[in-house]
């Protein structure tokens, strides 16, 4: 386990009662949201809480010409309004490049968010990945897994490049 994954709380009665004001679970798009064209799929189609499931293709993460990590069980994680993330088991990093980064944030469904950052030698990009090291009921998969944003990187499902969605909020 990298030092910091266990550092934040585990319970926190903040967690326990999700808020019930968003409108969008899954059950319907609102009027806005352009249905999906065949073979695709709609983000406002996806459940809340999230639903998590193991993808088998392959995932690889680059940072220039270093392989970060590679992967073929990471857990998706499809969330309504919300596009898919992937956690990569730790595992399946290239040990010694995650090192803590300040910050963190609260998920109301996966629970406390712990941050990341990228350090090879000289090199260091800061805050690129997040992991729930606590994760609440229904999200125990993604203990021990880190999610990437791919802004920076070069991410890849399947083979298939990874583009970001505009912001900093999601990993894209």
């Amino acid at each position: 386990m990298l030092a910091g994954m266990s550092t934040l709380p585990a319970d926190d009665d903040l967690l326990r009662a999700p808020p019930v004001h968003w409108p969008w679970h899954g059950q319907a798009r609102p009027a806005f949201a352009l249905a999906p064209a065949p073979g695709q799929e709609s983000a406002w189609d996806y459940p809340r809480p999230p639903r998590l499931e193991i993808d088998r293709r392959e995932l690889v993460v680059r940072w220039g010409a270093r392989v970060v990590a590679r992967s073929t069980r990471a857990i998706r994680a499809l969330e309504t309004a919300h596009p898919p993330s992937f956690y990569i088991p730790l595992a399946d990093i290239v040990p010694g490049l995650l090192v803590p980064a300040e910050g963190s944030s609260l998920c109301e469904w996966k629970g406390p968010a712990r941050y990341w950052s990228l350090v090879d030698g000289e090199r260091r990009l800061a805050k690129v990945a997040w992991s729930y090291p606590h994760p609440l009921p229904g999200s125990e998969l993604l203990r021990d897994a880190v999610a990437f944003y791919c802004h920076e990187l070069d991410c890849r499902v399947g083979g298939e490049l990874v583009a970001p969605q505009p912001g900093g909020f999601y990993g894209g």
